[in-house]
């Protein structure tokens, strides 16, 4: 890799003589999977940090969108956002479930509740909302249609690690809610998730699930799936989580350099902080007017990629553009004009916790003509 390469992300890692150690620790124990006591301490440790009642850990981010789907039965139709990455809406089809996307609100990227009711029909079975780049949506309003329908709220939270409105979880809005860990994230276990859930026996449940449904040495209680987190990634995350708020703090510092220097740029758009909410910072995603601006996004998005910086169109192109869901009927762009204009205008700029002021300034510099 090119050194002077400005890249959009950077994993979090822990130290690694401290990582040495967990791992003799592991290797004396001979107990490297299967709720072992990294596993037990660190979803004690994220309860806590999250403030949350009950976690279950995962060995992606994915297989807890598939697993919360399978725990609450659900079927039918599913309301969910094409702005998102494909993930969540990949977890509806493994399920048979039928997705219908529906547009967001320009102002968060989120999805709209005013769009969600009228899309409601006699198979709609539940929600799927997206916090995206840890952007809270608007959970009470999604969460009093969901009580007048009867229907069920998963939110995709890969992006809101430690995201509160009014120091309250974010992950506690809805049925469940599910994470990611993924080495792009703000605090990753390498490859990892986890789901957030509210009583013991959902917990339980889960936790059988993702064991091949046991439920003691040769009880089987459901169908389940092998999608355990290991010992080494626990210990992994137990570390980083040391280390995450320290992390989050550089991003939000880098996050005002870039709202002071992109304030008065013509054709640039950004989000700002959202009212009584502690952000993570996760992403800092611009949004170009190419009629102001004077360039198009993906102009810019080249010329910063011929400078060694690397920026992502994300969530582009929109899930509802992919073959597999392209000929859904709500998947037409007439019902999906935000969403169209958000996906076709987005790059998300180089926000990590290694980025030095040197790089955030080049970064600058090839955006403020």
């Amino acid at each position: 890799m090119n050194e002077k390469l400005i890249t959009v992300t950077s994993p979090l890692l822990p130290d690694f003589k401290c990582f040495e150690d967990y791992l003799q620790e592991i290797w004396n124990s001979k107990w490297i999977t299967n709720n072992g006591s990294f596993h037990k301490k660190l979803e004690a440790a994220l309860c806590e940090y999250l403030k949350v009642p009950y976690i279950s850990l995962f060995t992606n981010g994915t297989l807890p969108l598939i697993t919360a789907l399978q725990a609450l039965r659900i079927t039918g139709e599913v309301i969910t956002s094409p702005y998102s990455f494909v993930a969540t809406t990949h977890s509806l089809w493994w399920n048979g479930i039928k997705p219908v996307f529906v547009d967001i609100d320009p102002a968060t990227g989120n999805l709209d509740p005013n769009q969600i009711e009228v899309a409601i029909t006699p198979k709609t079975t539940a929600i799927m909302p997206v916090h995206v780049y840890g952007k809270p949506c608007d959970t009470q309003r999604i969460q009093e249609i969901a009580n007048k329908y009867g229907l069920k709220v998963i939110y995709d939270a890969a992006h809101a690690f430690g995201v509160e409105v009014n120091g309250e979880s974010i992950l506690n809005a809805g049925d469940m809610s599910t994470l990611s860990f993924h080495a792009t994230k703000v605090y990753n276990t390498i490859e990892g998730g986890a789901l957030v859930i509210h009583d013991e026996q959902t917990k339980k449940r889960i936790d059988y699930l993702k064991n091949f449904g046991f439920a003691g040495e040769t009880e089987v209680v459901a169908p389940g799936i092998n999608s355990k987190m290991d010992e080494v990634r626990a210990a992994y995350g137990l570390l980083n989580l040391k280390q995450v708020d320290a992390a989050i703090e550089v991003r939000h510092q880098i996050a005002i350099k870039y709202r002071k220097a992109l304030h008065n740029v013509e054709g640039v758009a950004f989000f700002d902080d959202m009212p009584g909410v502690k952000h993570n910072y996760s992403y800092f995603p611009i949004f170009i007017d190419v009629e102001k601006y004077g360039m198009t996004r993906d102009e810019l998005y080249f010329k910063m990629k011929e400078h060694d910086v690397l920026g992502r169109r994300y969530f582009y192109p929109l899930i509802s553009t992919f073959s597999t869901y392209r000929s859904l009927p709500s998947a037409v762009p007439e019902n999906l004009p935000h969403a169209y204009q958000m996906a076709d205008s987005v790059i998300c700029l180089p926000m990590h916790h290694a980025l030095s002021e040197k790089e955030v300034q080049k970064v600058l510099e090839i955006i403020v003509k």
